[in-house]
């Protein structure tokens, strides 16, 4: 596999031995150019395909953000401030309850 340019460009094909000027060598060069024409033209339009993939994509993870946070709202509303247990316990702390950190 060989290293792409960072120019972005494309190149084009060229042959090492140039041809002699004839109307064949005229057509052959009208054949190629009107290949890699077609090619360039299928190429572009698989990357809108796949560029309007992409924003559909985008716009449902933004939809499904906006319900999620909605959603969190929403829950933290209900919750009580008191109420809520400490991440990793099974039980919530009684208010009265005395809380100590020791670190060793």
């Amino acid at each position: 596999m060989r290293p792409r340019s960072n120019s972005g460009a494309i190149r084009p094909k060229i042959s090492t031995m140039p041809r002699p000027q004839t109307e064949a060598a005229a057509f052959l060069d009208l054949y190629k150019l009107s290949v890699e024409k077609k090619r360039l033209q299928q190429e572009l339009q698989t990357l809108e395909v796949r560029r309007q993939q992409i924003g559909d994509r985008l716009s449902a993870l933004d939809a499904q953000i906006d319900s999620l946070e909605t959603r969190v709202e929403s829950l933290r509303e209900q919750e009580e401030p008191s109420s809520r247990p400490m991440p990793g316990l099974a039980h919530p702390i009684p208010d009265n309850f005395d809380m100590v950190f020791l670190e060793y």
